[in-house]
């Protein structure tokens, strides 16, 4: 039987720390302990003579070197992680067994991996793209793997069409362009030909797929998955990940001119939120269908292009996932993290979605590729907390140590040991289906529409968020260059809305499909953003502040940072600024070294003695963010620069001409965006 790990944060803390090292103070040895007392110079035949063979050290220095790159994931290869913790709000016993899911007061510890899904491991994280959103559970039973994404469908519906998917997405292989990007030929001729991801594509579309903060970013399991508990009854299940600070995305052009001006936008938000203290928290959440209502809805809940409606199969809120902890080392933990959405636990168990299918096998097999061999499973951030036992043996990177003459089951010599655990005693065991039928190459009726739910979806989008991805679609399809495939698409989504088609056909110059849309006029509010919760922490407010600022300002900032509002200083130089008053305020950026688009919201000070560059660099910053629908603040000088610019009177604009401006600002903050502005 095996023996039993106590669970908590700090057992999978530890186990990582012991493989951990601080090379700091210590002497430079080989990777064999030899002491060295050079390394600058490689041994030589005399000081202008050719390097010896014998220099161990330069050999086994450059060997290194040479191997120190591993292939990165063919996608989701730009990634960045965290650690956490899982905490349940009550048990889950009436729907699964699994040990993590029945006590409240255990807190199972987490590693999350985000990631954008095109690009390479060097591309900008603003792209516009699906996200990864992979959470790793280290349960006293093993670990578990909820491999999700932003986006909760998919663009296939089975697993032998990913290859073609990829391949369509990637930059064209003629000349290696686009890079993380779908704005291409191959694409939108994948997209016109398997219409199947009409779905997936609206999402892509949406503002979904360019998210301000990683933070601020739903996850969903994308598959219908089984919950069994201890009496064997079944449910179906979606897992969702709800983010507490709400759902929130950039705009495009500011996702584009991020992506110059910080590609490292999104991990830097994770990174600096963590050291902050700040820690990013989402609720889980799931869907729960009786099997005997497999059948009951207009769709097939199977279908992993199809989501299910939150209003007809609400949401439960079942407990909270914190992020706490950065990684020490990207390198050992977040690129060679290996999940895998086979690796469940008792209770947890699949359907039968044919993409997730297909990937319950893809995932190993390239894990094996990537890291190397077989013995993934040993290294430290992939090492489950409680104990592992059997007979696989040897293989590239194998760190354990098996002693006593038995790899084989079954044996006399030890007992018949390592043995199966009974199911009633923790072991594993698959949920006995019955399934029967021909074999064959085919596919289910209930998966042939493909266009209702994307109806669905355009249905729930506000008018902000239906101008936007019609944007996107005119964006996309304005880079692809051949005629035939823009036409092909344009008529495609005539099936999803003919107004979306038909304003994308002008953008672009297709043919403009006839007639109108059919009158289905069921939509689903969840979808929008516009119904997110909406808060002002975290926000990051740029203040844009020159020598001899008002004695208020202070004040003010102090203010912001009571809401959990983090104001940052922006001035000419990185010298402190000196108000009127003799104060200091330290200066964090410079208008060199940062841009609106970095920020949230910005509250322009400046003061009297201000030049007229330092005013039109503040008011260069000003306009972007107003442009981009950002709300703005000013008092002082501020209010003037604003008032000459015609910027003070709009929504989302706040002046200290308001005896409430704090508050007013804050509560511009908490919006978000002011969508009701108008921008020439």
């Amino acid at each position: 039987m095996t023996k039993k790990h106590p669970v908590n944060e700090k057992s999978k803390q530890e186990q990582l720390e012991q493989f951990k090292t601080d090379d700091r103070n210590q002497a430079l040895t080989t990777n064999q302990g030899l002491k060295l007392s050079e390394d600058e110079f490689s041994l030589k035949a005399g000081e202008r003579g050719p390097t010896l063979m014998e220099d161990f050290h330069f050999r086994e220095k450059m060997t290194h070197f040479d191997h120190e790159r591993i292939p990165e994931r063919i996608v989701h290869a730009r990634g960045f992680a965290a650690h956490g913790e899982f905490e349940l709000y009550d048990s889950l016993s009436e729907y699964t067994k699994a040990k993590f899911l029945q006590n409240p007061s255990v807190k199972t510890p987490v590693f999350v991996r985000f990631s954008t899904v095109a690009g390479s491991k060097g591309s900008a994280e603003t792209v516009r793209d699906a996200r990864g959103f992979a959470t790793k559970f280290y349960t006293e039973e093993g670990n578990y793997d909820l491999v999700g994404n932003n986006i909760p469908v998919f663009f296939i519906q089975d697993a032998i069409k990913f290859p073609d998917l990829i391949h369509a997405v990637k930059p064209e292989p003629h000349n290696e362009m686009p890079q993380a990007a779908s704005a291409h030929d191959t694409f939108w001729d994948f997209v016109a030909n398997n219409q199947e991801s009409a779905h997936m594509v609206m999402w892509s579309m949406s503002d979904r797929a360019i998210p301000r903060s990683l933070r601020m970013m739903e996850g969903f399991g994308v598959h219908t998955f089984r919950l069994v508990n201890a009496e064997g009854k079944a449910h179906f299940v979606k897992f969702h990940w709800k983010p507490v600070l709400g759902t929130h995305s950039l705009v495009w052009d500011e996702a584009q001119t991020i992506s110059g001006k910080d590609p490292d936008f999104h991990r830097r938000d994770l990174w600096e939120s963590i050291e902050n203290g700040d820690y990013p928290e989402y609720e889980l959440g799931i869907q729960i269908i009786d099997e005997e209502d497999e059948f009951k809805f207009d769709f097939d809940i199977l279908d992993p292009t199809k989501l299910w409606p939150e209003e007809d199969i609400p949401v439960k809120l079942v407990g909270k996932m914190t992020l706490n902890r950065n990684v020490d080392n990207v390198f050992a933990e977040t690129e060679q993290v290996a999940f895998h959405p086979g690796h469940v636990v008792p209770g947890i168990d699949f359907s039968n979605d044919p993409l997730l299918q297909g990937r319950l096998f893809s995932y190993t097999d390239t894990q094996l590729i990537r890291l190397g061999g077989p013995n993934f499973h040993e290294l430290p951030i992939n090492r489950p907390v409680c104990p592992f036992h059997n007979n696989q043996r040897d293989g590239y990177g194998r760190q354990t140590i098996n002693k006593g003459p038995v790899s084989y089951h079954r044996n006399s010599l030890a007992a018949n040991t390592p043995a199966p655990v009974p199911e009633s005693e923790g072991g594993y065991a698959h949920y006995q289906e019955k399934v029967e039928g021909r074999k064959v190459r085919s596919r289910s009726e209930s998966f042939k529409d493909h266009f209702s739910q994307p109806t669905l979806f355009w249905n729930s989008m506000s008018d902000t968020e239906k101008e936007h991805i019609i944007s996107a679609f005119s964006f996309e399809l304005g880079k692809v260059k051949s005629k035939s495939v823009q036409q092909q698409v344009v008529d495609m989504f005539a099936n999803v809305s003919t107004v979306l088609a038909k304003q994308v056909a002008q953008a672009i110059g297709a043919t403009p499909p006839s007639g109108k849309d059919a009158p289905v006029t069921k939509s689903s509010p969840a979808l929008s953003q516009e119904q997110t919760i909406k808060k002002p922490n975290t926000r990051k407010v740029a203040v844009i502040v020159a020598n001899d600022f008002s004695s208020d300002l202070p004040q003010v900032l102090n203010s912001l940072k009571q809401q959990g509002i983090q104001p940052e200083i922006v001035s000419t130089t990185l010298q402190n600024v000196k108000g009127t008053d003799g104060s200091e305020l330290e200066v964090q950026h410079t208008f060199l070294t940062s841009d609106s688009v970095l920020f949230d919201a910005v509250y322009v000070v400046g003061s009297a003695s201000a030049d007229e560059k330092f005013r039109k660099e503040a008011l260069t910053f000003a306009q972007e963010a107003f442009e981009h629908f950002k709300p703005i603040g000013a008092t002082d000088e501020g209010v003037k620069w604003l008032k000459a610019a015609s910027l003070d009177s709009s929504p989302g604009v706040v002046t200290g001409e308001t005896t409430r401006f704090t508050d007013e600002f804050i509560e511009a903050i908490s919006a978000h965006r002011h969508w009701n502005r108008h921008v020439i």
